[in-house]
């Protein structure tokens, strides 16, 4: 089904080999069929928050770091969008929420997948629309048994 290739970049050193792990929580949002994206070449970069503050800065005129940043699909490059995850944000997220840092990172993954699916969370109505579709994105996750296993060295 390799209508998505992958660009999978690691910037943010302490992040323990995330590839093998990002590919297979792509793959399988991907092969659900529930969340359909533009084909192409999808690029996933994990990044520090100085690094995502930056990207807001110069994208959104928002100098603060944030979670994720999705850029959409462009058809004229092939490209199915990227999505610019912040590390740092999922690991102090993960503690303050009592949550693993694993789970944190893959639903920024997923959150990033359903913005170019067409979701949105700039409202309230579509921000709870998008919360729906992370827990059953989430959901195909666990059941697949992937999205578990990134870690910090």
């Amino acid at each position: 089904m390799e209508m998505i290739s992958l660009e999978i970049s690691n910037q943010f050193k302490a992040l323990a080999s995330p590839e093998a792990e990002a590919e297979a929580l792509l793959r399988a949002i991907e092969q659900c069929g529930d969340f359909p994206i533009q084909s192409g070449e999808l690029s996933i970069v994990f990044v520090s928050d100085e690094t995502i503050a930056q990207v807001h800065a110069d994208f959104m005129n928002d100098p603060t770091p944030t979670d994720v940043i999705t850029f959409p699909a462009d058809t004229d490059m092939q490209s199915a969008g990227e999505i610019i995850v912040s590390v740092e944000h999922a690991q102090s997220r993960a503690l303050e929420l009592g949550e693993p840092f694993s789970r944190e990172l893959s639903l920024y993954l997923v959150h990033g997948w359903l913005h170019l699916a067409g979701y949105d969370d700039r409202n309230d109505d579509d921000r709870a629309v998008m919360r729906l579709a992370e827990q059953r994105a989430l959901a195909v996750l666990d059941k697949a048994g992937v999205g578990s296993s990134f870690t910090l060295r």
